[in-house]
């Protein structure tokens, strides 16, 4: 599924996620409750075509880790992709600037690893 924007502008942030992940719905879920502007782009990458992909990020590289694409064309994911994601969601952005520092975002992107280590096992959990 992809939530459209204004046809007079281009989103800021593209975020592509696993729809078919609990785990991630419900973060999903969260973000877009305060992308109050509409700004944003919401791609479900479990119910997609490649076509709604951005260029160079294959199907299962999407489902496997967190993506978003700015409207700069840069693709980014991980850590910096919820920096991205931060800087783009009213009363996050101050999370954001603090995640693009180079010591946080070397922690965010260890923590990250360990996380998706342990997605299968959270996602049995909520589902």
């Amino acid at each position: 599924m992809i939530s459209e924007v204004s046809p007079y502008s281009s989103p800021d942030l593209t975020v592509f996620y696993d729809g078919s992940c609990p785990l991630c719905r419900r973060e999903i879920a969260f973000y877009r409750r305060r992308d109050t502007s509409g700004r944003i782009r919401w791609t479900d990458v479990s119910t997609c075509s490649s076509e709604a992909l951005a260029e160079g990020l294959s199907c299962g590289d999407a489902l496997a880790r967190f993506h978003v694409q700015r409207s700069d064309g840069a693709l980014i994911s991980g850590a910096g992709a919820f920096a991205e994601l931060w800087l783009n969601t009213p009363g996050f952005r101050w999370v954001g600037c603090m995640a693009r520092l180079t010591v946080i975002q070397w922690v965010l992107n260890h923590a990250y690893s360990i996380f998706l280590g342990w997605r299968p096992a959270l996602q049995r959990l909520l589902s």
